[in-house]
């Protein structure tokens, strides 16, 4: 039995966690850099030589339990990956657990919101990315990882942080007030105050590694210039879970590259930290 971080099985047993950390490797509308599907195995080596002790919080987080689900394998169509990754989520929506995403393509976390937004009408969907994800179709699907956050800009509460790359079609979709681009986070000291008071009491989360810098996040689709470091995004979202009620996320669009450990460490390290954040608001 494979555990997160090389956990002890007690901690791992579907019953007693309080997590549960679904996989869903599907990589099937990437455009550029492929490698997302492939993701998963390399983000648990990398917390099999984690320390599991948290300064910051004073934590050893993985004792409240956090169980690794099968992975999704639904990979034949967009559509068809959309209405399992939704169904699926209903059903462990039914569980009062954390529930936590693992990408993946951005294009998972469509039917994963679409289903939040079910049991939390009025939800917030705090989207950090590098692109906006906004186009209702591309490539002659609406299920597309360019359309990841459309029917949210449609249906939720969408905040937008750290974006800096669009196409000018999807400005018609896009609440400027309620997008934090990385150029406007570098001029604003009060963005992030800014944010949180635009947000709804219930927040999910839909991070996409490109949010952060290619100097440490080299590893994914499309690595965009002028992003966000570690501390950065560590200071922004001790604030969202402090402030606010986050019911789930999703980390997505981690593509490993061959010798390159580095950037798996980064998000092993970040999946935690969102874990530890978590459990020591909730005290």
């Amino acid at each position: 039995m494979r555990t997160f971080g090389g956990i002890d099985p007690r901690y791992a047993l579907f019953d007693k966690a309080a997590v549960l950390l679904q996989s869903i490797p599907y990589d099937g509308t990437s455009t550029w850099g492929k490698g997302a599907d492939q993701g998963f195995d390399a983000f648990l080596e990398a917390a099999e030589n984690m320390e599991l002790y948290d300064i910051e919080t004073d934590s050893e987080v993985y004792k409240v339990g956090i169980h690794i689900l099968p992975e999704i394998r639904e990979k034949s169509s967009p559509e068809s990956v959309y209405h399992a990754v939704k169904k699926n989520t209903r059903k462990l929506l039914k569980h009062n657990k954390l529930l936590t995403f693992f990408g993946g393509e951005h294009s998972i976390s469509i039917g994963i919101i679409e289903a939040f937004l079910e049991k939390y009408p009025g939800l917030t969907v705090l989207q950090l990315d590098a692109h906006a994800d906004l186009r209702d179709s591309y490539d002659g699907t609406p299920y597309n990882h360019a359309c990841a956050m459309h029917a949210a800009s449609r249906y939720a509460n969408l905040i937008q942080v750290g974006i800096r790359s669009m196409d000018r079609i999807e400005m018609q979709f896009m609440d400027p007030d309620k997008c934090f681009t990385a150029e406007m986070m570098k001029q604003n000291g009060r963005w992030i105050q800014n944010s949180l008071d635009l947000m709804g009491e219930e927040v999910y989360i839909t991070l996409d590694l490109d949010v952060l810098d290619p100097s440490i996040m080299p590893s994914t689709g499309t690595p965009e210039p002028g992003g966000m470091l570690y501390y950065e995004i560590l200071e922004y979202l001790r604030e969202v879970f402090y402030e606010k009620k986050v019911v789930g996320f999703d980390i997505v669009e981690f593509a490993p590259l061959e010798g390159l450990n580095a950037p798996g460490f980064t998000v092993a390290k970040l999946y935690y930290k969102l874990l530890s954040y978590y459990f020591k608001n909730a005290e």
